[in-house]
């Protein structure tokens, strides 16, 4: 079929706002293999420092037309999703080793996981996180010692850094090694209810601990459809990761061969590769806009209305809020995966996962399907299942969904549009997520309860303060305010409130999980609260309507009202948990729609004065 006309006119949009960005990043990536640090180029003092502990490799490593692959890794072993990346690096150096091949630790990133520290000071952190782990990469790759590089992350900002970090290497080839998640325990939404219980008072602190530990049980990222999970999505649908590859469970025999499979290929696209692939190639502007109709069509995290433009941007790629509203009123909602339904990612890849999502969204044209991938036949191999047969991975075409209740064919979706909206009004512009909200809940009017924390709301709720419709309205959690933190602790406390009966949204310059759901919240919100946005005008009782059906956020008092009134002055920064080392990083960041990125905005700075004379 051919490309649909949205999909086709947003993609040129952004190849056109691209234009000189995009050239100029190519023209360095050029710059770096032609004449940038790599091994051939190293002095052999240089040479011996890189080498001296690699025993047998040694003679492999010495030698120019040889392959030695970089592995970033992003292990440890608090973070459930990432513990087994432990054995990795041992196994992916004998998997070289079996085409001929070396490998080595390029270096580690930090690896935060939101889980724990949602709702507490270490949030604060977790987005400029993303900047660190893509500076981490870059340290690692900077030695010039590879022919290729193997990814290895899954989480919430952590998959996001590495492909922002490796883009700045984008002469390199590069895939990412997923680990999968965790097999089934609690079904999330019985966890979820037992959370509302806990916010109502009506269960203890020991009956959660018990749901908590039967849903996050053992290695693996977290079954629901959140940031990590949708992270996997992306990578796989950009064809930057084996075909179906995404959603196989840790420390099985197919996901150790899959990672066989990962560094065999990885060595074939390498520099001294037979079929060199470089990264740089294979993210552009048509692999972006697959990212985000893989994101509209399976429901995924408001996270990447944030993380997919500052990835773009690392590759030269410029794109908006616009163009994922665009987007969304073309691409519909094929999936039904907790939040967004009942069932998690595991069943989700049982009745077809990926690969008949691909080959859904392929046959309406709502997908680029010329563009490069890691994989040897291109982006139709993404439309195959994997399976094992003798110890190797062996693929089959993808078969229709195998429950309609959790995947759909494009023709009969569960809702006709991708759910990401646009949201604009004398509040400022932000982004809302409808995927997993009722139709009587789209709009929402009702007076304005005012916050500067997110535990002044359940403070509030415990003294019976919100027992009415009402807008929460929590501002100064932008990223120049605190980093913007995820709000997801106030999901339960909201989600009482609805199934009260009352009319309830958010509204906040913050973010909320990949794993938020059911409560109407417009997020995101700038100019934001910290630099003088109009939600600091925002005063208690003040009427709001939030309407995703016309994209509308407004406060709906006279207009000369509005515009003479003053905004709140912030509050005094917090300290502790490490949060004033990040300072400058609150200070030189770009807005959440560009990606909200201190390293990125200051990086744009230096390539604009050097412009086109790259060489």
């Amino acid at each position: 079929m051919s490309l649909n006309s949205v999909v086709e006119s947003v993609t040129a949009r952004i190849i056109e706002r691209s234009k000189v960005s995009r050239r100029r990043y190519l023209a360095l990536m050029e710059r770096n293999r032609a004449k940038g640090v790599s091994r051939p180029r190293l002095a052999c003092g240089n040479l011996a420092h890189a080498i001296a502990a690699s025993a047998s490799d040694k003679p492999e490593l010495m030698r120019p037309t040889s392959t030695n692959l970089g592995i970033v890794t992003t292990y440890n072993d608090m973070l459930s999703a990432h513990q087994p990346y432990g054995r990795y690096p041992d196994q992916i150096k004998l998997f070289a080793r079996e085409v001929g091949a070396t490998a080595q630790v390029a270096g580690g990133a930090p690896a935060m996981c939101d889980g724990v520290t949602q709702g507490q000071e270490g949030m604060e952190l977790s987005l400029f996180s993303r900047d660190v782990i893509a500076m981490s990469t870059a340290v690692g790759l900077s030695h010039g010692m590879f022919e290729g590089v193997a990814l290895l992350g899954i989480c919430d900002k952590i998959v996001p850094g590495l492909l922002m970090g490796a883009l700045r290497f984008g002469h390199l080839p590069t895939i990412l090694i997923p680990a999968g998640p965790m097999p089934s325990g609690l079904p999330n939404k019985e966890k979820q209810r037992i959370r509302q219980l806990y916010v109502q008072g009506k269960v203890g602190q020991d009956r959660l601990m018990e749901a908590e530990n039967a849903s996050y049980h053992s290695a693996g990222t977290c079954t629901f459809y959140g940031t990590a999970n949708t992270n996997q999505m992306m990578v796989e649908i950009m064809g930057l990761m084996m075909p179906d590859s995404a959603f196989i469970n840790p420390n099985t025999p197919l996901r150790q061969a899959m990672t066989r499979s990962s560094i065999h290929r990885l060595a074939e696209i390498s520099l001294n590769g037979e079929d060199v692939r470089p990264l740089a190639q294979c993210v552009d502007e048509k692999a972006i806009v697959n990212a985000a109709v893989g994101l509209l069509a399976t429901g995924g995290s408001t996270n990447h209305t944030i993380h997919l433009p500052a990835i773009a941007r690392a590759a030269g790629i410029i794109i908006d809020w616009e163009d994922l509203s665009r987007l969304s009123a073309a691409v519909p909602l094929m999936t039904r995966v907790y939040p967004s339904g009942s069932e998690d990612v595991n069943a989700f890849n049982h009745v077809g996962g990926m690969p008949t999502v691909i080959a859904e969204l392929s046959r309406a044209g709502l997908l680029h399907t010329d563009i490069m991938t890691v994989s040897r036949g291109g982006f139709a191999d993404y439309a195959c299942r994997a399976s094992l047969q003798d110890d190797e991975v062996v693929y089959t075409h993808a078969k229709p969904s195998l429950d309609r209740d959790i995947l759909r064919e494009v023709s009969a979706p569960f809702k006709a549009d991708g759910g990401i909206k646009l949201m604009k009004g004398n509040v400022g512009r932000g982004i809302y997520k409808s995927s997993a909200i009722s139709e009587e809940h789209l709009t929402v009017e009702a007076p304005a309860r005012v916050f500067h924390d997110q535990h002044d709301v359940a403070t509030a709720f415990q003294n019976g303060e919100l027992e009415q419709d009402v807008v929460v309205v929590v501002r100064f959690q932008g990223p120049e305010a605190n980093g913007m933190p995820e709000l997801h602790k106030l999901t339960p406390t909201l989600g009482v409130l609805q199934d009260r009966g009352y009319k309830v949204a958010l509204l906040t310059d913050g973010r909320m999980s990949g794993a938020s759901g059911k409560v109407p919240a417009a997020i995101h919100v700038g100019p934001e609260a910290q630099v003088g946005g109009p939600i600091a005008k925002v005063r208690d009782g003040d009427m709001i309507r939030v309407c995703a059906v016309t994209g509308q956020i407004e406060v709906l008092v006279d207009a000369a009202e509005w515009d003479a009134r003053d905004v709140v002055p912030p509050p005094p920064p917090a300290l502790g948990t490490g949060r004033e080392l990040f300072a400058l990083m609150r200070s030189v960041h770009d807005p959440a729609e560009a990606g909200a990125s201190a390293m990125l905005a200051q990086m744009d700075r230096v390539i604009e004065t050097v412009g086109d004379d790259i060489h």
